[in-house]
């Protein structure tokens, strides 16, 4: 997320290193860098001019104090600015008076219909009861296509045949008073271009329903095009907040600094991911650490408390500590960090990781080696390592489709990791957190440049 934007932004305040006091001229020249990677990240050129004027008005004449030096207090004020241009806040979704409406619009392929059904998991992991309301007709499957999502969430999904979208969509308030639903997400026929037929049965759809939101769904892979389509809808629609999808592929970043600016509604949440619980909060602060390369230590703790179960942790708790700790339970934990999201984007999360291992290809398949030489053990190997020997490490090796050194080198970390544990609860210490102690086996991962 963000790498092209994050790498063209930290060549240019290169130039500030050094320096023993900041002057109007070498900030200016600094800061023309930082203007043309805004532009090449497609941020709106009067959203990038704007930028750069209040951040060069910001650091003019700022006294340098202490050991602080002058390229970190323009980190500072271009931080700052960033925030500002994003929203400043998290901005929350209006669940009042239910069932709460929420309409949700985009472009055709812009990854609406699965937002849907993100939103839907979110607010259900909340206690919320939502209902989905399929009201594109008109794509082929698209019905098929939420009722799928909609399983797999374990929400219910509101359609009937032979009726028009609006009718389908004011139906569903009778629906969902009469079930208990106390959120609605009506999911509208997504068009390939602005199309004002379609436009005015959303606006029907809109004037029946009252919705609480208006979501636009964003997709960020099509930089500057995406702003101007988010207008387009708010000039129709008075849109609420908007969705940027899509933000985990080869995007450049601009929607999310310019559309705040352009259509002046809020990012309400990013999608970043295919699976259903791939859906994010959208907190400017993160994203502009994010950008600048200081990482988001506390979004990478969200994920792991949305993971883990703390009843779980504490039976875990209780396993180390009476050196009962096996591949069974290491290969549940394996399971659970999996669920978290790639190895590299959990790194990227970790300050100064992004950095460091932009040019690293990360193999996440190095999880897929070690569970399959878990699940080709037997219940007791699990459980007793020691009985491993060579022919069972054979017959692991080949139901796993590994080698025997490979399994010698699971074998062995593990062996190493229960000794590393044991030592630490011996000594009166608390058995270790199972995400911060977690390591994968020396070998298993690839790591190139």
């Amino acid at each position: 997320m963000f790498e092209s934007l994050s790498t063209k932004i930290e060549s240019a305040l290169r130039r500030f290193r050094g320096l023993n006091k900041l002057s109007e001229e070498n900030i200016e020249e600094a800061l023309q860098e930082v203007r043309k990677a805004l532009i090449d990240a497609d941020v709106n050129f009067q959203v990038s001019k704007k930028f750069v004027e209040d951040v060069k008005q910001k650091a003019i004449g700022l006294e340098v104090k202490g050991n602080v030096l002058p390229g970190q207090m323009v980190i500072k004020v271009i931080y700052d600015e960033l925030v500002t241009l994003m929203g400043s806040t998290k901005s929350d979704i209006n669940l009042s008076s239910p069932p709460a409406v929420i309409m949700v619009a985009g472009l055709q392929g812009s990854g609406k219909t699965t937002f849907c059904a993100k939103l839907a998991l979110s607010l259900k992991k909340k206690g919320k009861q939502p209902l989905l309301v399929a009201c594109d007709i008109y794509r082929p499957a698209a019905i098929d296509q939420l009722k799928t999502l909609g399983q797999t969430a374990n929400v219910a999904v509101f359609t009937v045949e032979g009726k028009s979208p609006v009718e389908i969509a004011t139906e569903s308030l009778v629906y969902a008073r009469k079930y208990a639903r106390d959120v609605i997400i009506v999911d509208t026929a997504g068009r390939l271009t602005i199309d004002e037929e379609m436009m005015q049965e959303v606006r029907e759809i809109k004037e029946k329903t009252k919705p609480n939101e208006i979501l636009f769904v964003c997709d960020a892979m099509i930089g500057q095009d995406a702003v101007t389509t988010a207008k387009s809808f708010h000039d129709s629609l008075n849109l609420t907040g908007v969705v940027l999808s899509k933000l985990d592929g080869d995007t450049r970043g601009g929607a999310a600094l310019s559309i705040r600016q352009v259509v002046g509604q809020p990012i309400k949440f990013v999608s970043t991911g295919e699976t259903i619980d791939t859906l994010e909060p959208f907190y400017p602060e993160r994203i502009a650490s994010r950008i600048l390369g200081m990482g988001d230590v506390l979004t990478l703790v969200e994920k792991a408390q949305q993971q883990f179960d703390e009843d779980e942790a504490k039976v875990l708790e209780e396993k180390i500590r009476k050196n009962q700790f096996t591949f069974q339970d290491f290969l549940e934990q394996l399971r659970t960090i999996k669920k978290m999201g790639s190895l590299k984007e959990l790194l990227s999360y970790i300050p100064g990781m992004d950095k460091a291992m932009r040019n690293v290809q990360v193999d996440d398949s190095a999880f897929n080696k070690v569970e399959a030489m878990i699940l080709s053990m037997t219940k007791k190997e699990r459980s007793t390592p020691t009985i491993i020997n060579g022919s069972r490490r054979r017959r692991i090796a080949t139901g796993s489709g590994t080698t025997v050194q490979d399994v010698n080198k699971l074998l062995k970390q593990f062996e190493e990791m229960q000794k590393m544990m044991k030592s630490m609860t011996n000594k009166g210490g608390k058995a270790p957190n199972k995400l911060r102690n977690f390591k994968m086996p020396t070998g298993f991962g690839r790591f190139s440049n």
